[in-house]
């Protein structure tokens, strides 16, 4: 007896039919590439529907959902079928109760249970191998048409229901002076479906082998080669499992339904990108391996912020301390973290209670509410003689509306580079970082003769705890990367800038913060005049850092730094 999926599309312009029967239209299409698009095919009770499809639609990389059937609704006409079968070929695993029991040639003895179950078609919106033929770059199959390796990565999908499991990934190697060019092919036939989820070292990924992925063959990666790795809707196995339905189906890999299904939201044709939306592959660490993606105009906006604070209007001549594309690199590696340590605090007025700097705190302060805004785990790290003071200028920002909810304030007082890993790793486990990045803001750190110095050279060991220790040993410990921010000349942190155009979703808080950046930043040093913080140059209790007066030249400079960000919005 023969079945039709009826597709319900996500667009009117979509809908398509396809058939599901003992002589079925699906077929090996690992490697295949043309106007049919493979798609997996997922069956669930119809209890369970209106909760995958919620869970799909906030998975949407690895999960896009061309479609899915009506209960009671599967004999309609057939349309864009493939006439290719093979038969008595295992089509189906059969789930009961989360577990794969079993594999299917087709699904006819099921014919009862089906008419309550709903089918969900989750497709692929671009060809990789397009992608590869368009770079340049040579198949590489893993053994003539087998299914290519995917994997299964420890980075969560977002729950809903019961329907919770990790992202699984597919890998291709790729030469790293080839890198932008597939990312740009990838770009431009598949839009942000297209991009890779991961370019570098598969341990960050929660991967810990290539040479054993989940399914499929595994292919190698060659010397000059770098593991890149895209979504791949055999996310939704997992998915299957987690909810423990009495009976579910799905595709086996490499056996996928082919179907002409046209999403109205997919990318333009190829070469249609925009030149500011073109994309750039940055590499931001080696060890772990890692690199990044940003577009053209982004990466444009973040050097000249880079460029405007080179500029030094106390005339200290720091300008040679700035490192070309450095807040580049750390724009994007913050892009990238999940948990972030932020470190501040220069005791430069050793003869004063406290004998903070207004230069730092402002900045940290900013950077965390941000990060927040982004939902991201922050936590600002200080010296334990300070720790009042800082939990005190936490409370008042709260307060005041600088931010929005606490920040944890942290100390730390050393011991031994044992000591300093039980504080970044979880049960002092290296394979399990607390943080994946660490930021350092107007922070003394170590001199080569293990003491600590203000500008004057005055000695002030006595008041700083070796923070640095945890940056060290961070280096050491892969998954955690780090950026040192030192003698800076405005209040304002330039990541408040960098983040608004970096990151895709916006919150109601992020926006807020970015709407009046100036009133926040004076409220914050505000802040710190009530609490009796010094300037740093002249040592004045005001609305001054490093002896420049807030108002005109930091105001000045805020807004100009927000102007720029800004003409990219």
């Amino acid at each position: 007896m023969p079945f039709t999926l009826h597709l319900r599309s996500r667009l009117p312009s979509a809908l398509r039919s396809l058939i599901l029967q003992k002589k079925p239209n699906i077929r090996n299409t690992s490697s295949m590439a043309g106007e049919l698009r493979p798609a997996i095919l997922v069956v669930l009770p119809r209890s369970l529907a209106p909760a995958f499809e919620r869970f799909c639609q906030a998975n949407t990389g690895p999960l896009p959902l061309l479609g899915q059937s009506e209960p009671e609704k599967w004999m309609l006409p057939a349309q864009g079928a493939v006439s290719e079968t093979r038969m008595g070929h295992p089509q189906f695993w059969k789930y009961e109760f989360g577990a794969c029991t079993g594999s299917l040639a087709s699904l006819e003895q099921y014919s009862e249970q089906l008419k309550d179950m709903v089918a969900f078609l989750l497709g692929c919106s671009f060809s990789l191998e397009e992608a590869l033929e368009k770079a340049g770059l040579p198949r590489r199959d893993p053994a003539g048409h087998s299914q290519a390796a995917a994997y299964k990565t420890t980075v969560p999908c977002v729950t809903h229901a019961g329907f919770c499991c990790p992202l699984v990934v597919t890998m291709r190697p790729i030469p790293k002076d080839k890198l932008e060019r597939l990312v740009q092919a990838c770009c431009s036939l598949g839009g942000e479906q297209g991009q890779p989820v991961h370019i570098g070292d598969p341990e960050l990924l929660g991967i810990k082998e290539l040479s054993k992925p989940a399914y499929g063959d595994a292919v190698a990666c060659s010397p000059g080669e770098v593991p890149v790795f895209w979504p791949s809707p055999l996310t939704s196995l997992g998915a299957l499992s987690s909810c423990e339905t009495p009976l579910a189906f799905a595709s086996i890999p490499g056996c996928t339904v082919m179907t002409d299904l046209k999403d109205t939201e997919a990318p333009a044709p190829a070469g249609c990108l925009t030149p500011e939306r073109i994309p750039e592959v940055h590499h931001i660490s080696q060890d772990p391996l890692h690199y990044s993606i940003v577009s053209v105009s982004a990466s444009q906006k973040i050097r000249e912020l880079e460029s405007m604070i080179g500029i030094d209007p106390g005339n200290r001549g720091i300008g040679h301390l700035l490192c070309k594309d450095e807040l580049l690199k750390a724009s994007l590696s913050l892009s990238h973290a999940r948990s972030v340590l932020i470190t501040t605090g220069f005791p430069t007025h050793f003869n004063h209670e406290p004998p903070e700097e207004t230069d730092g705190p402002p900045g940290a302060v900013a950077l965390a509410a941000f990060l927040q805004a982004l939902e991201k785990e922050v936590a600002i790290i200080v010296d334990q003689r300070a720790w009042n003071l800082h939990q005190k200028i936490v409370e008042d920002a709260v307060e005041q509306g600088v931010l929005k909810t606490p920040i944890p304030i942290l100390t730390y007082q050393g011991g031994s580079v044992e000591a300093a890993q039980a504080f970044l790793c979880k049960d002092g486990d290296p394979q399990t970082p607390r943080f994946d990045h660490l930021v350092a803001i107007e922070r003394a750190g170590r001199a080569a003769d293990g003491n600590y110095y203000n500008a004057r050279k005055m000695n002030i060991k006595h008041l700083v705890d070796p923070i640095d220790d945890l940056f060290l040993a961070a280096k050491k410990i892969p998954g955690i990367s780090s950026t040192g921010k030192y003698g800076r000349q405005f209040a304002v942190d330039i990541y408040q800038c960098f983040l608004y155009y970096l990151e895709k979703v916006i919150s109601d808080w992020l926006i807020f913060i970015l709407s009046s950046p100036l009133i926040l930043e004076e409220k914050m040093l505000g802040i710190l005049v009530q609490h009796r913080v010094r300037s740093g140059v002249s040592g004045i209790v005001g609305m001054e850092v490093d002896g420049l007066p807030f108002h005109n030249t930091h105001a000045e400079m805020i807004q100009k730094l927000v102007d720029v960000t800004r003409a990219q919005v």
